[in-house]
């Protein structure tokens, strides 16, 4: 029987989560761990932090969760507000951890930190043969499901989309047994505050379209209300391009980005939903955008650190500018398009944006301005509570001409406008802030 430890990185869920679920297996203890990494929080090229307060408000939330669902499956959390590579080998010395296990990862940050503490318990005789165990966990259809070696996965969504339908996997679900109660290893660490972190409090805009909390919890509440008490799942591609309130999208995807909920999950309500209330073409367009997040995963996975390139995966040359002062301009909302502006500003006082928006203010950027791309990415990083690196980077590449798009399209803007805030109540509402 083994001492296990479990590395969360955004896999910060109990339920449907493989780590743990091989964690505990054989396992006489099993300890989690998250570090709040202050490299995260740090402040980029560009002048703003890597993650601002908006994520990280969620992320607090959703660790502190975490830590609660873990305690009642008689898992012990440890908190740390340092780099992994300088906690995980203390706790395995400690605890005489014998294994670890964790989500795998494959982008160069994340890679970067992997290796980082492999080297440091390498160099250590007693614990260079530890295995380190990862497990990819965030997919929709794992890997080892879908119709497709890595290298042949195709340039075109629609492509990937049909094969995976026909031929492709869905996993079920895995939950976690309760641990018996003498093996949980009480810890005194604490949850950071958001002062901790560099920021200072603050209350949420209250025409925000996101005014959740982060956690595992909350997600499954959030689900629970879009799909069982307001049945909105029915009118899902009807609504999903509004701009205004909480429930014109299923706004789950923060909670996806975080790992406290997965997208195993939702996919399996999905079907409960439609053998109970109907399936329609509602209810399969949700499944459809799931599927757009696994394609993303998959891009990134296949093409690597060519995502983060100017050029992107086509190696287009077009001919970016890198303007300051239109970077400002754009981050402050004080462009000559008014729809921009509103988008930005919402961005700047929620953290959040809509799908519609995004894409409106990314074409501005890259194809109005021709502004490199990845200062735009790199803003909606530090912004967005839902960043997620791969479809973040995919639809920064798509949108500006050197991703997955085929057919380099440009909003038209003021068109744009038009059709989805005809009445210019969005406008209103954030350009009068």
């Amino acid at each position: 029987m083994k001492n296990n430890l479990v590395w969360f990185r955004n896999d910060l869920r109990v339920a449907d989560n493989l780590s743990l679920l091989k964690a505990i297996q054989n396992s006489k203890t099993c300890i989690g761990v998250y570090c709040f990494d202050p490299r995260h929080f740090a402040i980029t090229n560009y002048g703003f932090k890597k993650t601002e307060k908006f994520r990280a408000q969620f992320l607090i939330e959703t660790v502190a969760e975490l830590k609660e669902n873990l305690k009642k499956k008689n898992i012990s959390l440890f908190v740390y507000q340092e780099k992994p590579e300088d906690i995980i080998p203390k706790l395995v010395e400690e605890h005489q951890i014998d294994s670890i296990y964790t989500q795998k990862e494959w982008t160069n940050e994340e890679v970067c930190v992997s290796q980082n503490i492999k080297s440091q318990l390498q160099s250590q005789e007693k614990f260079k043969n530890i295995p380190f165990v990862e497990s990819y966990d965030q997919f929709l259809f794992l890997p080892e499901n879908i119709p497709f070696e890595i290298k042949t996965i195709p340039k075109i969504f629609t492509d990937f989309r049909k094969k995976c339908e026909k031929e492709g996997s869905i996993s079920p679900t895995i939950s976690i047994q309760k641990q018996p109660h003498e093996n949980f290893i009480p810890n005194n660490t604490l949850l950071p505050t958001l002062e901790d972190l560099g920021f200072q409090t603050f209350e949420k805009h209250p025409n925000t379209a996101f005014p959740f909390k982060g956690g595992e919890n909350q997600a499954l509440l959030r689900l629970e209300n879009y799909f069982w008490e307001t049945q909105n799942l029915s009118h899902y591609k009807q609504t999903r391009n509004g701009l205004i309130g909480t429930n014109y999208s299923s706004k789950f995807s923060s909670w996806l980005a975080n790992g406290s909920l997965s997208a195993k999950t939702i996919y399996w309500k999905i079907k409960d939903y439609e053998s109970a209330i109907g399936a329609n073409e509602d209810t399969y367009w949700l499944f459809f955008e799931l599927l757009w997040r696994d394609y993303f995963k998959y891009i990134s996975f296949q093409q690597g650190s060519k995502i983060f390139q100017l050029q992107g995966i086509l190696d287009k040359e077009y001919h970016w500018k890198t303007n300051s002062k239109a970077f400002n301009q754009w981050i402050l909302g004080q462009t000559n398009e008014p729809f921009v502006n509103a988008n930005m500003i919402e961005l700047a006082k929620t953290g959040f944006m809509s799908n519609r928006g995004r894409q409106n203010v990314a074409s501005f950027w890259a194809k109005e301005w021709q502004q490199d791309w990845r200062m735009g990415a790199a803003y909606f990083e530090s912004m967005l509570i839902d960043y997620d690196v791969h479809s973040n980077y995919g639809n920064w590449m798509y949108t500006a001409g050197v991703g997955n798009d085929p057919r380099d399209r440009k909003f038209n803007i003021q068109r744009q406008a038009e059709l989805y805030d005809a009445n210019g109540d969005y406008q209103k509402l954030w350009l009068n802030q």
